[in-house]
């Protein structure tokens, strides 16, 4: 194992960041997984996935089970693991900007493109590299100005020529559920059964320019731009996983989900070993864009009426905002049949909040598919 310790630019003077990377497995196999937790800094449980997984990966590197090279970043976020207000962590955004540490990733696609054309041959191989080789020198090329920007280009330095990228996330409160690109599903099922996702929510572009679409959307860009004329492969496997829910932190679950990781990469021929029997798919893929969101019709109490994880008829209640001022009560009915995914945590809302959503088969909606 290498430790590899990358420096982020000062914000103020005393004040400066370092991003950690340990690197497992051989470099020079031409495969390599990248997996990161706490991109959201305070979304615990994907952090102890990772943590983890280091213990897993050091134990298969020694027994020499590693087919290629699998780079591990448990805390992919100093700057949010720094933030504080009032007792409490603030992960999700970054307090000098306001903005969120898993959007607005840069998107190189037409730069990559410019770089590579009349480079690529019918050697789907080269053209890989090539187009690695072209991703990269468009990174360096980009001079951070802020240390958002510098972490967000380092991050995708570690990450651009993996072949499978795990972002490790969790929600507020939810079940076990996934989001990935529509044309590489078929490559991330496998992962799905095995981590036991009740949904997997599918977009070739949410809108949001997240860290996995920046990797899996942009090979899609490339994709549809030459893949007439030159082999254009699936250059990355990227994947957002939600470890459930924010209070959902056990050494139990931990240890369940990066047990489904390492069988998800021993079924992907990263890790030599038994390929374990591919469970039953808890939910089907769906369309990110068809699911349900529910938003506060009022400011009052949330009353939660169904579980994170069950099925969802049409029709049926699935929240309550009791007005505390009127005595009101406002019950929102769902109008798709699907799971209920992920739900909100705090129990007093406002006027417009966002409570939860339930997965849906048809697309029934445009734009930003993702939350702020």
């Amino acid at each position: 194992m290498n430790l590899s310790l990358h420096t982020l630019p000062h914000t103020s003077d005393g004040a400066a960041y370092e991003l950690t990377s340990l690197h497992f497995g051989p470099a020079d196999t031409g495969r390599k997984v990248y997996i990161q937790g706490g991109l959201h800094a305070d979304e615990t449980p994907g952090i102890l996935v990772a943590v983890t997984l280091e213990q897993q990966l050091r134990e298969l590197e020694a027994a020499g089970k590693l087919r290629g090279e699998v780079v591990l970043v448990s805390a992919a976020n100093p700057v949010g693991l720094s933030q504080w207000v009032m007792g409490a962590p603030i992960g999700r955004f970054d307090l000098s900007s306001g903005r969120n540490f898993n959007r607005d990733y840069p998107m190189l696609a037409d730069q990559i493109a410019e770089a590579v054309d009349g480079k690529l041959t019918q050697d789907s191989a080269q053209n890989l590299a090539v187009i690695r080789g072209a991703w990269r020198a468009a990174l360096l090329h980009r001079e951070p100005s802020t240390t958002f920007d510098a972490l967000q280009r380092s991050l995708m330095l570690l990450s651009h020529d993996a072949d499978i990228v795990l972002d490790l996330h969790c929600s507020r409160e939810a079940a076990m559920h996934l989001y990935t690109g529509e044309a590489i599903w078929p490559r991330v099922e496998p992962l799905a059964r095995y981590l036991g996702a009740v949904a997997s929510l599918l977009a070739l572009d949410s809108g949001g320019r997240s860290f996995d679409e920046a990797h899996s959307f942009t090979w899609w860009q490339l994709l549809e731009r030459f893949g007439r004329d030159f082999p254009i492969p699936d250059g990355s496997i990227a994947v957002t996983v939600e470890h459930r829910g924010q209070r959902d932190v056990s050494y139990e679950l931990a240890r369940q989900d990066a047990d489904a990781i390492i069988a998800y990469l021993t079924h992907q021929q990263i890790v030599d070993g038994p390929v374990a029997p591919l469970p039953d798919l808890l939910g089907p893929a769906t369309p990110l864009a068809g699911s349900e969101q529910f938003r506060a019709p009022s400011s009052g109490i949330l009353i939660h009426r169904v579980k994170v994880g069950e099925t969802v008829d049409i029709g049926q209640p699935v929240f309550d905002v009791l007005d505390t001022a009127s005595g009101q009560c406002t019950t929102l009915q769902s109008h798709t049949q699907g799971v209920l995914y992920m739900r909100r945590d705090v129990r007093y809302v406002r006027a417009g909040d966002p409570l939860g959503r339930v997965t849906g088969a048809v697309a029934q909606r445009a734009g930003m598919l993702l939350s702020a």
